[in-house]
């Protein structure tokens, strides 16, 4: 995309027990419970974050937390030079802030990607812009929206995606999205889409024992001979001689 590169992002998940020494780092962190308490101290003011509150704890910030119950959270570590620019710097004027539905949903969703091992850096990224506006508590932007669609077709290219459902998911008029792919990636939304199938299809042959057809329908064609035009018309090659070459090369290797 062509619009201003994303921050530095780092995502894990954590639980918490008895209160530790308190510590400080270079990053801004925002941690987002998935479920349970936790109480915080934060440069001496105490605080408490669960399902209903997350909280920014600014970068060189002396701090501790601890729970006395069970506890899961989403952590983003992100480059503090990122959020003294635009949007995520307002996070900093309210530190404790408000986890609504839109938030909620979204903390959830990467909950369960997490759990799938579906949460990649592309993931994490795509769905970063659209998480931050819903913390800032403003409508979507349609950048955000358009990013976080491109994380869920890339984490799941097999699902029977069309334009019409792209522009569903990103609540866009199809024309829209179609401007939209054009300004950002010069391309088309059906021809993206197939991109990122064929892409996916690449990786099962070179990873994956399973037969052509399986793979195929797995990413999302139709049938067998669909992905061999595909890959013939986009990589000049067959799924067939795609593996086995793919092979010989892993081979030579070793």
């Amino acid at each position: 995309m062509s619009s201003t590169p994303h921050p530095a992002i780092d995502l894990s998940f954590r639980s918490y027990a008895e209160i530790g020494a308190p510590n400080r780092h270079d990053f801004v962190q925002l941690v987002l419970p998935l479920h349970g308490q936790l109480l915080l101290d934060i440069d001496g003011k105490q605080g408490k974050v669960d399902a209903q509150q997350g909280v920014v704890i600014p970068a060189n910030t002396w701090h501790a937390q601890h729970s006395r119950v069970a506890n899961h959270s989403i952590i983003l570590d992100v480059d503090a030079a990122a959020v003294e620019q635009g949007s995520w710097g307002r996070l900093l004027e309210r530190p404790y802030a408000a986890l609504g539905p839109g938030a909620r949903k979204l903390i959830e969703y990467l909950g369960i990607m997490a759990g799938q091992q579906a949460l990649t850096p592309a993931v994490i990224q795509g769905w970063t812009p659209l998480l931050l506006d819903t913390l800032l508590q403003t409508a979507p932007q349609v950048r955000s929206r358009l990013a976080a669609l491109l994380a869920r077709v890339q984490a799941e290219p097999g699902l029977p995606w069309s334009t019409a459902s792209m522009a569903r998911f990103a609540n866009l008029s199809v024309s829209r999205l179609h401007a939209l792919f054009r300004e950002e990636m010069d391309t088309s939304p059906h021809a993206w889409l197939q991109q990122q199938r064929i892409g996916r299809a690449c990786d099962l042959l070179t990873a994956s024992d399973a037969s052509i057809a399986e793979i195929a329908l797995a990413v999302g064609f139709s049938e067998q001979s669909a992905l061999t035009r595909a890959m013939r018309d986009s990589i000049d090659a067959t799924p067939a001689a795609y593996r086995r070459q793919r092979r010989e090369n892993r081979s030579k290797t070793q």
